[in-house]
């Protein structure tokens, strides 16, 4: 049986793609294992997380034929949700870029990412309503800090599927990349990312995570631990001294 989750190792970054093209990509519980042992990983080695899928597409949903035998205890147990959070907690952010479906449980990963980048095939949604069910691994919550509220009360009560263009409008997407440029341009960001001090870009993410009541409490106290980095007088020596060249 082919590996659900091929993993590409950097030493400033990760690249994991979803790997079931027999059904799209569809997320099952051997996917989520793989995605769990690569959170522990990246747990315990921070580095950058770039999320993308086989075959031009990223995920079509949670695999239907494990939903369908799924009964109450299953869904309290949060089998998608867990994996979808841990992700979203990784310490270093989190880059989805989806060429083709992401549907049901594939759009709550993408939700999950800190960033996502689409392809001009890029189709994203949740018509978990139409099967019975509803959108329980982060969209509920996770959409309405993306898009606003209104516009994902309409996403999620309709089913409707975003292509490309509307959700960079409505800011679901970062932007728009051909798809054979879609991942470059992944690694164009993590590129960017990884220029940047580690743990300054860490403690940014733990800033964005926080609730709104831990503000601006958390800034201040992550503030005052960066204050005392080496990291932080050598970077700024050296911008001292670029500027006196």
């Amino acid at each position: 049986m082919a590996d659900p989750l091929l993993i590409e190792r950097h030493d400033d970054r990760v690249v994991a793609t979803l790997n079931r093209p027999e059904v799209r990509n569809a997320i099952d519980q051997a996917m989520i294992d793989r995605l769990h042992v690569l959170c522990a990983e990246l747990e315990a080695a921070p580095r950058v997380l770039i999320l993308t899928g086989a075959d031009g597409v990223f995920a079509s949903g949670a695999d239907i034929a494990q939903l369908r035998a799924r009964r109450a205890d299953d869904a309290r147990a949060g089998i998608n949700t867990l994996a979808f959070r841990r992700i979203r907690d990784l310490p270093m952010p989190v880059i989805a870029a989806i060429d083709g479906y992401a549907l049901g449980g594939g759009a709550e990963l993408a939700y999950a990412a800190d960033l996502r980048l689409g392809s001009p095939a890029a189709r994203i949604g949740n018509p978990e309503t139409g099967l019975g069910i509803i959108a329980a691994a982060g969209a509920t919550w996770r959409l309405p800090q993306i898009v606003g509220e209104a516009r994902a009360t309409e996403l999620l009560l309709t089913g409707r599927i975003l292509d490309a263009e509307e959700a960079l409008v409505w800011g679901l997407l970062n932007a728009v990349h051909p798809a054979e440029s879609l991942l470059p341009a992944a690694h164009a960001i993590a590129d960017r990312i990884a220029a940047n001090d580690p743990l300054a870009t860490r403690s940014t993410k733990r800033a964005l995570l926080a609730p709104r009541e831990a503000h601006p409490a958390i800034e201040l106290d992550l503030q005052a631990e960066l204050f005392e980095s080496p990291e932080k007088e050598r970077r700024m020596t050296a911008f001292l001294e670029r500027g006196r060249a």
